[in-house]
């Protein structure tokens, strides 16, 4: 199964999502040359001719071809099933077996099986399999029983092709289909497989989807009902100390993307209690009980997105052992400081307006800390924060 040359973006090189025009006659996917033009570029990135004018014009007819070509019954799967002398069905025909109320259960296992071979293993399958619509078809298996329970196997498997089939970009257009979250009994079918027990994949799974949930330009709204929602924060925040680091990492990362969103959803992760729980994963971070810094370097990251709130600036310096804990992560010997911009901007925001922090600050030993970050290999950014952050103390 190919793709045909005149269907993929000169850009990304994938199959088309959603094709325009420029003035110069060329056709790209509208992601991907929003990108281009929005990174300041002003020529057309094939002929490299001056646009004159920028506007993008919808290429329906090209459109229209794809959608003909990807709904046609001739796309099959690469992959030998048990019974080699069967004829492999289309993904058009697996589609169909998805969606049918009348298709048994060990049929849409099977089905699905073949779904996530195909996605996991094949760039192309996995384009078509998105521009043909199974991604909103696979949250409908997920997301359709109001009552907590955990996951089948039906439901672990729809949940793993969702997961390889949603695109990276924050930007496309198909991360519209997230929206079937917003129905309360939808809602109400993720927290419940949230809280519930369940397989460590399944969970990290799930709180990478609230983690695209919170970035996708296609989903503010949704991200912002998620982050209001009190049994989203309940089924949430214990599982930044979650045994498994799959898990807890994910978990952190969720947060950390609510955190850095829109103010009402910073806001609603202050009332739900992010605070402390980001302190208190960097705690356990810092005693050994989570292997690796990248679920440090996300809870820094929250934590510096939160104290542009006066509220948590306030909270910070009052939560016991809160500074310290920062103080630990401006730098640190066995990591690659990669959290040291976040720990030392949030430090930096506390400290200016609280005498408490910077004496707690300067007794956990900030200054030591932040000469030893500026004579690592640390960024530009970290070194200019680290620079402000020492002016302050010495003017104490």
């Amino acid at each position: 199964m190919s793709i045909p040359h005149l269907f993929r973006c000169p850009i990304s090189l994938d199959i088309f999502t959603d094709p325009v025009t420029l003035c110069t006659g060329q056709t790209y996917d509208r992601p991907c040359i929003e990108r281009w033009l929005a990174a300041g570029h002003r020529t057309c990135p094939v002929t490299m001719q001056p646009l004159g004018d920028a506007a993008l014009v919808p290429n329906r007819t090209l459109r229209h071809l794809i959608e003909r070509w990807l709904s046609a019954d001739h796309h099959q799967i690469p992959d030998a099933t048990e019974d080699d002398d069967a004829e492999e069905p289309s993904l058009a025909a697996l589609k169909r077996c998805l969606q049918s109320a009348g298709a048994g259960a060990s049929a849409k296992v099977a089905a699905l099986r073949k779904c996530v071979a195909l996605a996991s293993e094949s760039d192309v399958g996995r384009a078509c399999m998105l521009q043909l619509g199974f991604l909103p078809v696979l949250l409908q298996l997920v997301f359709h029983a109001p009552t907590p329970r955990d996951l089948s196997e039906q439901e672990d498997l729809a949940l793993q092709c969702a997961l390889t089939l949603l695109p990276s970009s924050p930007a496309s257009p198909q991360h519209d289909c997230l929206n079937m979250l917003k129905t309360e009994a939808s809602l109400t079918s993720f927290v419940g497989l949230l809280a519930a027990r369940g397989r460590a994949v399944s969970k990290s799974g799930l709180c990478r989807l609230l983690e695209t949930i919170a970035t996708a330009a296609a989903t503010r709204d949704l991200a912002l009902a998620a982050a209001a929602s009190p049994r989203v924060w309940q089924a949430l925040l214990p599982l930044l100390r979650h045994g498994d680091d799959r898990v807890s990492g994910a978990a952190v990362r969720a947060v950390a993307a609510i955190c850095c969103g829109a103010e009402p959803a910073r806001g609603s992760a202050v009332h739900h209690g992010a605070v402390p729980a980001l302190l208190g994963c960097l705690s356990w971070a810092s005693a050994g009980k989570a292997r690796g810094g990248a679920a440090a370097w996300s809870a820094l990251a929250a934590l510096e997105a939160l104290a542009a709130s006066e509220a948590v600036r306030r909270a910070v310096a009052r939560e016991p052992g809160a500074v310290r804990a920062l103080v630990r992560h401006v730098f640190l010997m066995s990591s690659s400081n990669e959290g040291s911009e976040h720990a030392v901007a949030a430090l930096l925001a506390v400290c200016r307006e609280s005498r408490a922090a910077r004496s707690e600050a300067a007794g956990a030993g900030v200054v030591t800390q932040v000469l030893l970050l500026l004579q690592s290999q640390c960024g530009t950014r970290a070194k200019t924060r680290a620079r402000s952050l020492l002016k302050l103390f010495k003017s104490m």
